[in-house]
This record gives structure tokens, sequence and C-alpha cells, in this order.
């Protein structure tokens, strides 16, 4: 099956027809028709199809007992109302890559494998990559059993709800043992690979990032009889601390983005009571990080003071900055310079990503296909046909120079 043939089976699936973006929560109906279309894909080339214990599917070619096989894949949920090359690409052009290994006639001496990693956006849960987290244990089956969505449903009943047994969550160090290198490919989620002209290129590191709740709680009120003097209303601090963001990460070369509101009680003749706004800051290094979210939080704390307002802030999710390992980074840019003289940059990325979560267990590299406008985690998110296909032709080179030795 070809690549433009499977992208567009998948691409309606769990598409809003009023947005025209996606809504592939995890373990939810649209979840499960693409858990369902990745288990067809592996089936229909007759490779070994599993599901492991936190509930990563996987696809082998070879016996992955063996070890130091050659793993790549990504995940197929998304954000809300996100694009539709974020994750499926990879997935996507995983298999199209082992269809053309298999048109080549290539000799493979390493098992290779496929992964369809769940919830690593983390849109229903509030908390990315889980899938990729549980396996390298960094979650741990306590804080996973606390996660939530907004209705209350824990991550093991959704889980069992979809049909799987979320009793056996948690690290998986023999599966993690199989896997000799890992590449996963990706939209670029930015436009230096558009500015650069090319249409490939290699990630040398991810940026330090985190996600931090603010609540600001003040009091109730009627919006018509209140006095401005009298009000204890969060939603003013909450607005200034949305524009010092946004100063304190210019000045600091960073990105801060409070891009998720919760208000109680949420009446338009009602001054709130609560105001919950989740900030998410990356940047270049761990000292500008720090920079950024500690000013943001110090004129946070200063504008409730003004006004009143209770203010508690806490860190809900934190991944340090991620060198993708760089023999295996060097031995990419080998083969996709050397053997077919592609040019190919290397470039950081603001974006978090599974190869992140396992770079500290496994040496993990990462492809970046072009991204002509630079937009993500919107339905305006884009790449050309050809452009994919030169990734997938990437893909399978690499592939191919890393399982024949």
């Amino acid at each position: 099956m070809s690549f433009h043939s499977m992208w567009a089976e998948l691409l309606p699936v769990g598409r809003s027809s009023a947005s025209g973006g996606y809504r592939r929560y995890a373990w939810t109906g649209a979840d499960a028709d693409c858990r369902a279309w990745f288990r067809q894909q592996a089936e229909a080339r007759g490779l070994a199809y599993e599901v492991d214990r936190n509930g990563n599917q996987w696809a082998w070619l070879g016996d992955p007992a063996a070890g130091n096989a050659v793993v790549t894949g990504s995940h197929l949920d998304s954000v809300p109302d996100g694009g539709a090359f974020d994750g499926p690409l990879g997935v996507v052009s995983a298999f199209a890559a082992l269809d053309e290994l298999r048109g080549r006639g290539a000799q493979l001496t390493r098992p290779l494998g496929i992964v369809n990693f769940g919830d690593e956006e983390g849109a229903r849960f509030g908390l990315a990559c889980v899938g990729s987290r549980l396996t390298a244990g960094a979650l741990t089956v306590e804080q996973a059993h606390r996660l939530t969505d907004g209705d209350g449903v824990t991550l093991p009943q959704a889980m069992e709800a979809a049909g799987y047994d979320p009793d056996g969550i948690g690290p998986d160090p023999e599966r993690l043992a199989r896997i000799g290198a890992f590449v996963e490919l990706h939209v670029e989620q930015g436009r230096a690979l558009d500015l650069s002209g090319d249409r490939v290129g290699i990630a040398s590191a991810i940026w330090p990032h985190g996600r931090w709740r603010f609540d600001f709680r003040g009091e109730a009120n009627h919006a018509g009889t209140t006095r401005l003097a009298d009000r204890r209303d969060p939603m003013p601090s909450y607005a200034e601390t949305v524009l010092a963001a946004r100063r304190e990460a210019e000045l600091a070369g960073a990105v801060a983005t409070f891009g998720k509101i919760a208000v109680e009680p949420n009446g338009v003749n009602a001054i709130p009571s609560l105001v919950r706004g989740w900030l998410d800051s990356r940047a270049a290094d761990q000292a500008s990080l720090d920079t950024v979210v500690t000013a943001i939080e110090k004129a946070a704390r200063e504008y409730a003071a003004a006004q009143g307002v209770d203010l508690t802030v806490e860190r809900e999710s934190f991944t340090p900055v991620v060198e993708f390992d760089h023999a295996l980074r060097d031995e990419l840019a080998r083969i996709l310079g050397s053997d077919t003289e592609l040019k190919v940059p290397v470039l950081g990325t603001g974006a978090g990503h599974d190869a992140g979560i396992l770079s500290g267990r496994v040496p993990t590299a990462m492809l970046f296909v072009r991204n002509p406008t630079g937009v993500s985690h919107s339905p305006a998110e884009h790449a050309t046909e050809d452009d994919c296909v030169a990734g997938v032709t990437a893909l399978a080179d690499v592939l191919e120079g890393l399982a024949r030795t």
C-alpha cells in the first residue's frame, strides 16, 4: 500500500466537520479507530503485532527477542482540533518505509519494529507522552492512577472502558532492552527547513519545557451590583499574568503560552471565584527557562496581591533538555549525507516527543519533514506530498543503514 493510499485511509478518522481539525483523544472511539488501523497495517504486512502493558502498539519484522532492534514510529492521537501530520506522519511513514525496503530487496540483519505510542499529546489527561513515560519509568504507577480527564474519569477507568487491562501499567525494561536504536520521523513544528529550502532535517536536541497550573482564587459575586472597589476578581490578575508571560518570554528569547483556562462559576453575569490557567513554557536552555517561569510567577503574585486574590502555582510536568544520542545522530547524517548525497541540516526543536522521553533509556534520533507554513497543533498544519515521500525515502535509507549493520 502506498503512502498516499494509507494517508487517505487514515485522514478522516477523528476529524471534526466543524473545525476541520482532529479530536483523537486517548482511549476514545477515535483513538480505537486509529489503533484498529495500525493493527490492520501490521497484519496486512505479515508483521507480528502486540500491545504492551501500557497500551502502546508494536509491529515487528524479525524476532524482537533477538534484541538490538531498530524501531521507528510515533503517535496517532491529537491535541484538540489539531492537524493531520503531528504524529501520524511518523507512523504512516514507518509502514511506507518498510514497504520501500521490501521493494528494494533490502537484507536486514537486525529486527525492525514500528510503534504507536499511546496518549502522546496529553489532550485528555493533561500529561504528554503518557505511554512512553510509563514504559521508560518516567511516570510512576501511582502518578498514572491519579490522572483524570475533564469529566473526572481516571486513566485506568478509561483504559478499562476501551477494553484494556490497566492493572499491568508501569515500567517495561524488558521491552526497552529489545531496542538498539529508535528513530522518530515527525513533521517540523516550525519553519527552519522551509527557510533553508531543505525537505528533511535531523534533530539535535529538544528544548527543556514544562507545564504549570496557576490558580487565582477570589470571591464570586454579582457582576451588576458589586462595586469595582469591593471585588476580589481573579480575572484581571490572570489577564495581567498572560501579558507578563509574553513580555518575559520575549526578553529571554523563549516562548510562554497560556493556552488553556477554566473559570468558576463561568457565568456571564458572575464575578469568578476561580480562574485556573495553564502555562506552557520552553527555552533553549534550563537557565533561560527558569528565568522566564520565575519572573512570570513573581508578576502573578504581585498582581494577585494587588487585587486581594489568592494564588497557588503547581508544576504539573517538566522535561529537561534532551540531547539526542550524538553517535546515532552522526550516523544518520552520514547515511543521508554520504550515501545519498542529500543535504540534511541539523536543528533543535521546542516541541516534546516520545523520542525525547526514551532518550534516557535507549539511543534515539529524529528526522523532520519540512512544514511550509510552520503551523502546528492546528488544522492548517501541512506538508506537501513530495516532501512526505522524501521523508519516507530518508527514513527507509536510515533504517536500512542501521538494520544491516
